[in-house]
């Protein structure tokens, strides 16, 4: 008999979680409500909420708004955002991760800091050029922080000069330790370097246990949209340990020849998957069989 396993531990983190619940919240009141970027990384739930009434808008449209109410998404957003709404009379529901509104200050705060004996300073970003939770960081610094995306870009920083090493929160923790130890090794001696472990958790943690989900099933669906950081990164867990298993965004992806001989199925998905996608996945897969 098939057997369709969900990971338990799979689904929504807390940021989206309260990102989700405040849009519900706020389109119970109203029609109609305008976010800042996709919601979350994940086409489908971002479908059911435009059911609802939200509207996703780019920059260029939120900066000729004026006089309404706009969501910020748990990426978190630069200065420069918060400034515009305020000229324009935006009412902002901000609903940026508290992991990731934490780094921010800190970033911030250490762009803020002058370095001692006048030292000149690389505040380096280890993330994803053009990520929406990186814009954020590095409008902390007016744009001068350095994003460094693998260790062949770390390679390129000035070690002459003192380094402060920050992480997006979604990063791999081994990648960021592989840098760390790469500047430790050739950072100046004249040169300070500091680094601070920002990655969350939540993340982090799922990867050993998404590996041993991974590994007592014969083939795996790995749920999760295509512009999802976090999910290319627990993708690439699943397959370490299973070579049998599948990214698809949706349960129309499902393969139906992958199922033929196949006694168990394992699904599991990124912080930005809902549960009730992985479900219709389940159902998918057990009306074919």
């Amino acid at each position: 008999m098939l057997k369709v396993e969900i990971d338990e531990g799979s689904g929504f983190c807390f940021g989206v979680t309260t990102a989700i619940r405040k849009t519900e919240e706020e389109l119970a009141k109203s029609d109609t409500l305008y976010c800042l970027g996709d919601i979350v990384h994940n086409g489908r739930e971002c479908e059911r909420l435009k059911q609802l009434g939200l509207n996703t808008i780019d920059h260029e449209e939120f900066a000729r708004l004026k006089n309404t109410k706009v969501l910020l998404r748990a990426h978190g957003e630069p200065p420069r955002t918060y400034e515009l709404a305020k000229q324009n009379n935006i009412e902002l529901i901000d609903a940026t991760c508290p992991v990731v509104l934490r780094l921010q200050k800190r970033i911030k705060q250490e762009f803020d800091t002058p370095n001692p004996e006048g030292r000149e300073k690389q505040i380096v970003i280890f993330g994803k050029n053009g990520h929406a939770e990186v814009l954020g960081l590095v409008g902390q610094t007016n744009g001068q922080a350095i994003i460094i995306e693998n260790l062949e870009e770390a390679e390129r920083l000035d070690f002459s000069k003192d380094i402060r090493l920050y992480s997006q929160t979604t990063k791999s923790l081994d990648e960021f330790r592989q840098i760390v130890a790469y500047i430790q090794e050739n950072i100046s001696p004249n040169a300070t370097f500091q680094y601070y472990d920002t990655i969350c958790r939540q993340v982090a943690n799922r990867m050993p246990d998404i590996r041993k989900f991974a590994a007592r099933h014969d083939l795996v669906f790995f749920v999760c949209g295509h512009k999802s950081s976090n999910g290319k990164i627990l993708f690439q867990e699943c397959l370490k340990v299973n070579p049998n298993s599948y990214q698809i965004d949706r349960p129309e992806e499902i393969d139906r020849k992958l199922l033929e001989g196949v006694q168990s199925i394992g699904i599991c998905g990124a912080t930005s998957t809902p549960k009730w996608l992985m479900e219709a996945c389940r159902e998918t897969i057990l009306s074919y069989s």
